[in-house]
């Protein structure tokens, strides 16, 4: 559990159940308080480069090295994702609009430009995807899944995931984020978010707007289906402009 409260006019982060140690995270808030105004001290004989590769590795317990991701469900991989996106995302963790405290607090008081430099950092990660995830759900379901991704339900006015995320599903410059190589619990987690309001985006909130129209079922099945499916020859996102998308949407600007 997180637990942030007020004492002598400052904030204490008391955390008490995760995975990730006290240390770590004091290690990890003391990289985020260096961020803004690095080298925080003159650097001497012994101490890490500063490069920004040093500078994130406060990013390293929960996302991997160089943000392969790690064995953890819920932290996703951020290497190869577009660099628009990241800092889509960093910047809603600095303005609250996403929720996670370890993230609100570390990002709090560093600048847009920085953000967008560490975003920038991660897109150019080109690292293998991870072995994709065994399915523990039911042909059925799976079905559905691949039926959702790849066709959509006009019914219900679902577009397919493919529409945009991609005929791979390995996103498009700049604000579109691939699909694969993410646990099916991940996924999940990340669509409810959506359709409870939990995680949005900038409008329009495309997103938001197809998730309200999934059923639990539904993202089972789709989070199931992508999982399990293998990294394409080529995992990059696509250029900017290589598909149009079927409606407005405020993290993809024109």
């Amino acid at each position: 559990m997180v637990k942030a409260s007020e004492a002598g006019g400052g904030r204490i982060l008391e955390l008490r159940g995760i995975g990730t140690s006290l240390r770590t995270v004091m290690v990890g808030l003391g990289f985020g308080l260096c961020f803004q105004a690095l080298p925080c001290i003159a650097q001497t004989p012994g101490q890490p480069p500063d490069t920004m590769a040093a500078r994130v590795e406060a990013c390293t317990p929960c996302h991997g090295d160089k943000g392969r991701g790690t064995s953890d469900v819920y932290f996703p991989r951020l290497a190869g994702k577009p660099s628009g996106y990241l800092y889509n995302q960093l910047v809603a963790f600095k303005n609250g609009r996403r929720k996670y405290p370890p993230m609100n607090y570390l990002l709090e008081f560093l600048t847009d430009q920085y953000l967008q430099d560490i975003a920038d950092y991660f897109a150019s990660q080109n690292l293998p995807l991870p072995e994709p995830e065994p399915p523990s759900v039911s042909q059925q379901v799976l079905a559905l899944g691949e039926s959702l991704v790849s066709s959509g339900d006009a019914a219900r006015q679902i577009p397919a995931c493919r529409s945009c995320h991609g005929p791979a599903l390995t996103g498009m410059e700049p604000g579109i984020p691939g699909l694969l190589g993410l646990r099916p619990n991940y996924i999940s987690a990340q669509l409810g978010a959506f359709r409870y309001g939990t995680r949005t985006a900038k409008a329009v909130d495309c997103m938001q707007a197809v998730a309200a129209r999934l059923t639990e079922t539904d993202v089972t099945a789709v989070a199931a289906w992508l999982a399990s499916r293998p990294a394409p020859e080529n995992s990059l996102p696509a250029p900017k402009g290589t598909f149009v998308l079927p409606f407005a949407c405020g993290s993809e600007p024109d």
